[in-house]
């Protein structure tokens, strides 16, 4: 299987990107849309006409991202709409009160390194927030997307999920000490292996999911980090949110993505399936266990689950 490339690269932003697409009459979610490379992402499909649904947890915040975006892009086609992803009553009554086809789902939201939290169900916060919840969110969204017979779905992975595959047995750390990297990693495995199972089970719907490393960008996910100058990736690496949502953008919008899924993207570019961690440039590379078949079906068991023990112990 040869490796998707395009004409952008490391440097590109989501403006290049969109540059010469048109989706009037076309709708997208982004998720945790209100800063950094979700409005970003929102930012460079507002500019190709399409009608850009901000769900985020902070109406205020999602009122200003979507002004900003409108006087920087001239959209007036915005939607703010209220979302928690570790709520599954949130995720519920998004989803419920969606109404009509949706062509694009950008599940972009998501949570670094965060100190040991688990939500009221048990679960631990990362995983919950950045899989369990987009997981319901397009599940939920299943039907929207369906009716559009050639619906996207965006994954926002990381390439910190080279720290991690799934420990089945032990997602929400009842019994290994918690480690805030290893949880991060776990859940971002999981964000691929999940587009990897989407594409397989509703191919038949014309809905395709990929996923992607948007690059080291400085935003508010590295509020658990202590910043950027504590990471270890070299300064030259790090984009601007501009170039860090140009990937998204791409999965969304690129007629080379027409029919394509299951597959992990890194600058614009599909990057080589490794291994171990060395065998890729700093930032690339997928780990195989994250495309792995049988580990995103297991996973796609395990969601719907755990998802079903909350809805029955409410």
């Amino acid at each position: 299987m040869n490796l998707i490339k395009t004409p952008f690269g490391f440097a590109s932003s989501a403006a290049e990107v969109a540059a010469g697409i048109d989706l009037s009459g076309r709708r997208a979610v982004v998720t945790g849309a209100s800063s950094g490379l979700g409005v970003e992402s929102a930012r460079g499909l507002a500019a190709t006409g399409a009608e850009v649904t901000l769900a985020v947890r902070d109406i205020e915040a999602g009122e200003r991202a979507a002004k900003d975006i409108t006087a920087t892009t001239g959209s007036t086609t915005l939607r703010v709409a209220q979302l928690d992803l570790t709520d599954p009553a949130s995720v519920a009554a998004f989803a419920a009160a969606w109404d009509g086809p949706l062509h694009i789902l950008v599940n972009n939201a998501g949570v670094m390194a965060a100190p040991e939290r688990y939500t009221s169900q048990g679960w631990e916060l990362q995983f919950a927030t950045n899989h369990l919840g987009h997981f319901a969110l397009a599940a939920g969204l299943h039907d929207a997307l369906a009716a559009d017979g050639a619906a996207r779905i965006v994954a926002v992975s990381s390439s910190g999920h080279q720290l991690s595959p799934i420990v089945f047995d032990d997602v929400n750390f009842a019994f290994r000490p918690y480690d805030p990297w290893l949880a991060y990693g776990q859940s971002k495995t999981a964000n691929v292996l999940f587009a990897v199972e989407a594409s397989r089970r509703w191919a038949g719907d014309g809905i395709t999911a990929n996923a992607l490393m948007p690059g080291a960008i400085y935003t508010n996910l590295q509020r658990h980090t202590g910043g950027r100058g504590t990471g270890t990736v070299p300064p030259e690496l790090f984009k601007t949110p501009e170039q860090g949502a140009a990937t998204s953008v791409l999965l969304a919008t690129s007629p080379q993505l027409e029919g394509i899924g299951g597959r992990y993207f890194v600058d614009c570019n599909e990057t080589e399936t490794i291994d171990h961690r060395g065998d890729a440039p700093p930032l690339h590379g997928v780990a195989r266990y994250a495309l792995d078949p049988d580990g995103a079906q297991r996973l796609w068991t395990l969601s719907e689950t755990m998802l079903q023990h909350s809805r029955e112990n409410r």
